[in-house]
């Protein structure tokens, strides 16, 4: 039956001394176990303090304590460290996106002067624009009442070529009644036969039948 050898003292003791709450800036773990070791000897010779059931509960306790700070120190350091760099890659990362937010304003800003000059030079083309349709807009006002203007005249000179032609078929109309009528009138009839028989009678005296 094999049984496992017991470490050696020093290592015992390193061990006891590595488990010690100590501060680097003030002083070591071995003067914090040498000046533990002188307190707690000194006061049990003295009789100042006595050693019981609870001094062991108490010794025991602070050393599971530190024992337990030490092996939580390290994963909360390295947990730590994590959350550091995290929160140091959000800041890294938020200046970036601000950086090159401030670089595509600049972008822009500088893209509006071009957007500036292209926006008069639309608004002039559109004012020269405007003023052309408007001129378009009267003379097709003038043209159009010029047409209509035609139009009267024209439909005013029908009517009065009409108002002619009537008047003139009435007249002829009126001297052709009354040539009828006077030939039919027996003094008319004489009177034209016997001008006619004079005409023919001057005509045979100048031998011209």
């Amino acid at each position: 039956m094999s049984s496992s050898n017991p470490p050696p003292p020093s290592e015992r003791a390193s061990e006891i001394v590595n488990k010690l709450p100590s501060s680097p800036n003030l002083i070591t773990k071995t003067g914090t176990a040498l000046l533990g070791t002188g307190l707690a000897a000194a006061a049990i010779s003295q009789e100042l303090y006595v050693v019981n059931e609870e001094t062991i509960l108490l010794v025991g306790s602070a050393i599971f304590l530190a024992f337990m700070a030490k092996a939580i120190r390290e994963p909360y350091v390295t947990w730590a460290e994590s959350q550091v760099q995290k929160i140091r890659g959000v800041l890294d990362k938020a200046r970036e996106e601000h950086t090159q937010a401030v670089k595509d304003r600049i972008d822009s800003v500088g893209q509006m002067k071009d957007v500036v000059s292209l926006t008069q030079s639309l608004f002039a083309l559109s004012k020269e624009t405007a003023q052309l349709e408007s001129q378009t807009f009267v003379q097709r006002q003038k043209v159009a009442m010029a047409s209509e203007l035609k139009s009267v005249l024209d439909s005013w000179v029908r009517y009065e070529q009409q108002q002619k032609e009537n008047e003139q078929a009435e007249l002829t109309k009126s001297v052709i009644d009354k040539v009828l009528a006077n030939l039919q009138d027996e003094k008319t009839q004489r009177d034209l036969l016997s001008s006619a028989v004079a005409e023919v009678e001057q005509l045979v005296k100048n031998k011209s039948i």
